[in-house]
């Protein structure tokens, strides 16, 4: 809520008017204020006059009419037509007013920048290319003719991950092109990559004209972030894969059938809403099933967020929507993304790591992780170790290895602290200063999780913990004889045990902008992932790096969404008939929450077991997700109630919708809460009560079996009382609905000002065959 507040002030000081002063030093403070920026203009469709052609035309005259020099006026930067009706443009603030006031614009809206969220897996989801009939993949006929979106940084189509060999014709409903751009034709698509564009216009109103010497004018992906996620989502089945010799094996997305089509939106400044939403009205348009998404901002009100808007359009057009949580766990309240109608994934482990242990001078064997193939240190030999923040002319800088910081390290083994700039970009920094190798330690907020990383030189990751211990033992020996460490490189280590653990960077909830809807949603696999990669990109990302691979090794949820975006089209494929909402169903309750030791999955930042506000509703699992048995459905009115019961005006629910909201009708059915969501989550105010009690509403949907009978099983947590009525739900026919009441009542705890407490349990229908488990989140408030 604090930063909704804190988006609502800015947004009133862009919109402010001119104060009266004509003072110079008024004038020259009001020339930032009064910059112009890129917004977002909704308007109703059907206000256009005829005699204006087309929409364009009426949007281009509405600009017109904002200068009075024809030649300076705004111009459209794009216009959505699909999940969104309006325009974006760069405009003063005064502009941006003006427009406002029309009778016609019903919202405007400042433009955000979002950032990046940056082949085991199959198999460890349970997804073989040799399972038999039955399976999903099998059922799903491997997801061919479903179309998946990838919203991203682009895609280098001539990857062996996006061949069509033995792929049928471009599915029928498609209406779709390949734009031709820079080293790109529109030949270069296939039955495979059957769509290809690019969004610039908003990134280039802010930033100017692109620098074409480093980036492509077209679909094709500079990056490496959109080819590696298209290939988790849909890649084909590639043997021999592996990135410099590690995780060596057969690469393959989850649905390696479907078709792909790449939207780029994402630039070297970042990806500009104006953009992300032409991708989302063009992805709609074209003919997608599916849209995954990877890239995050700051939470805002939904009527504030072009994702929000153009995710909603896209599931109300009956397209499913993942999008990564993001990375800014382990701590709480760091989830993105949070909007009801997209399916938010989270990121865990798979059973597969790149051990690269450090060994001290006085015996000390400390764990550690790396990808590294290239010249190495001497087998045997122990070199010079130094801690950064000790060698550099200013300590923080230093500590950190950021350019130019370092000195003496000339054959020496280098320390540095993460932060500001990239963990590969540091051992850069180190390479450059004559160090050897580089040990790269976890901050106290990084915790004990460790992301292996492709670097330019000999280096290791290692845990906030040792990283401790290895600066005390640089410190100990000044005194003695000087620190001395080598990095032993062990390759790739597979039926890791304890995994999944819930990644350290995976995003947390609680949802800031709805509590009542728990976030993220699933998790899926998110760390150090094998996909494709792009020619001219080395595989750590530095400039210097002028190493070629065909697949690289990343982590993110970013790797983890379009793991769930593959899925889904593969649900898709063997459900037809399912919507976006039914889908996440699926997923949602027959997720894990079991590691593969048989006990409750850990947090991977703190070795402590993980929760629901960590993992969500569980880990995915594709196979039972297929046949869920019973599923929680919801159109697209119960997501006009759900705002109306959150207190969204009927204007702001329009502009998410583009529907008219009765919101007197709605708040008499319920509250939020009641939305038909699969997880179930209440947030109590304590104001010195001593039991405090709600009530939730459901619906389930027989997907399983005729003549089945369903039979709840109530776990509450501590200090929570829980009943469901009925406590059997007998189903004749597939298709049926029937609804069931839960009550819940908890004691009040002792908490201090300002502080929460969150107990979680579940509630569980099973006929025998089919477990249906939806998390019960309880989090009590003490105001301050």
């Amino acid at each position: 809520m604090a930063l909704s507040l804190l988006y609502l002030l800015i947004i009133s000081l862009s919109f402010s008017n001119l104060p009266s002063s004509s003072s110079s030093d008024n004038n020259n403070n009001n020339n930032v204020n009064n910059a112009a920026k890129t917004f977002i203009v909704q308007v109703q469709p059907s206000s256009k006059p005829s005699i204006f052609p087309t929409h364009q035309d009426w949007y281009s005259s509405s600009l017109s009419s904002l200068s009075s020099d024809k030649a300076t006026a705004p111009t459209v930067l794009h216009t959505y037509s699909t999940v969104f009706h309006g325009f974006s443009a760069k405009l003063s603030p005064s502009q941006a007013q003006t427009l406002q006031s029309l009778d016609h614009v019903t919202a405007i809206i400042p433009e955000q920048v979002r950032q990046l969220h940056t082949t085991r897996s199959p198999e460890f989801l349970g997804l073989r290319s040799t399972d038999a009939a039955g399976t999903l993949l099998r059922e799903s006929d491997f997801g061919s003719d479903l179309v998946i979106g990838v919203i991203d940084t682009g895609i280098w189509p001539e990857r062996k991950s996006f061949h069509d060999r033995d792929l049928g014709p471009t599915p029928s409903k498609w209406k779709g092109q390949c734009v031709a751009g820079k080293d790109f034709p529109a030949t270069i698509c296939n039955r495979k990559l059957i769509g290809a564009r690019f969004f610039s216009a908003g990134f280039e109103s802010t930033n100017g004209k692109m620098n074409e010497t480093t980036e492509y004018r077209s679909p094709r992906d500079s990056d490496g972030h959109g080819t590696h996620t298209a290939s988790i989502a849909a890649g084909r089945y590639v043997f021999p894969a592996s990135t410099l010799g590690y995780a060596k094996g057969v690469a393959a997305g989850m649905a390696p059938k479907a078709r792909l089509a790449a939207y780029k939106v994402c630039w070297s400044a970042g990806c500009y809403d104006s953009d992300i939403l032409a991708a989302f009205d063009a992805a709609v348009a074209d003919g997608c099933d599916v849209v995954s998404l990877s890239v995050g901002g700051v939470v805002v009100p939904y009527h504030l967020d072009a994702i929000a808007i153009g995710a909603y359009g896209a599931s109300d057009s009956g397209v499913f929507v993942s999008a990564s949580a993001g990375n800014g766990g382990p701590g709480g309240l760091t989830v993105t993304n949070v909007a009801p109608w997209v399916t938010t994934v989270g990121a865990g482990t798979i059973d597969r790591d790149f051990p690269a242990d450090v060994k001290l001078g006085n015996g000390r064997i400390i764990p550690g992780m790396s990808i590294y193939s290239g010249p190495g240190l001497a087998p045997g030999r122990m070199y010079p170790l130094v801690y950064a923040g000790g060698v550099g002319g200013d300590g923080y800088s230093s500590s950190l290895c950021l350019e130019g910081s370092l000195n003496q390290v000339k054959g020496k083994i280098v320390v540095c602290d993460r932060g500001i700039n990239s963990r590969a970009a540091k051992g850069d920094v180190v390479k450059k200063a004559g160090g050897v190798g580089m040990i790269l330690a976890n901050g106290v907020f990084d915790g004990e999780g460790l992301v292996a990383d492709c670097h330019v030189l000999p280096a290791t990751a290692v845990a906030a913990s040792t990283g401790d211990e290895i600066r005390r033992y640089i410190a100990a020996s000044k005194s003695k004889s000087p620190a001395t460490a080598t990095i032993v490189f062990k390759g790739t280590r597979i039926r890791v045990r304890p995994a999944p653990v819930v990644a350290s960077f995976s995003a947390r909830g609680p949802n800031p902008e709805s509590p009542e809807v728990l976030k993220p949603d699933v998790i899926a696999p998110g760390l150090n992932i094998l996909a494709a990669w792009p020619d001219k990109v080395g595989p750590s990302g530095v400039a210097s790096d002028k190493r070629n691979t065909e697949f690289n090794i990343l982590s993110g949820t970013s790797m983890a969404c379009p793991h769930v975006s593959g899925l889904a089209a593969l649900l898709k494929a063997a459900h037809p008939d399912w919507s976006p909402a039914a889908i996440r169903s699926a997923l949602m309750t027959t997720a894990y929450t079991v590691d593969n030791r048989g006990e409750t999955m850990l947090d991977e930042s703190s070795g402590n077991t993980s929760s629901v506000m960590d993992f969500g509703a569980g880990h995915v699992h594709p196979q039972k997700a297929m046949d869920p048995g019973l599923v929680y459905d919801i159109v697209s009115y119960d997501y006009v109630d759900f705002l109306c019961n959150s207190n969204y005006t009927t204007k702001n629910i329009q502009v998410v919708t583009r529907k008219f909201a009765n919101c007197n009708g709605a708040k008499r059915a319920g509250h939020s809460g009641n939305l038909n969501y699969p997880s179930l989550s209440v947030v109590f105010q304590q104001y010195g009560k001593h039991k405090m009690s709600t009530h939730f509403i459901r619906t389930v949907t027989n997907v399983g079996t005729p003549n089945s009978v369903y039979q709840v099983t109530v776990k509450p947590a501590a200090g929570m009382t829980v009943t469901v009525e009925p406590e059997k739900l007998a189903f004749r026919r597939v298709g049926q609905k029937l609804s069931f009441l839960v009550r819940v009542q908890a004691l009040a705890v002792k908490l201090s000002p300002g502080s929460t407490s969150v107990k979680s349990g579940s509630i569980v229908w099973s006929d025998g065959k089919h477990t249906v488990t939806s998390p019960l989140v309880v989090t009590m408030q003490q105001p301050l």
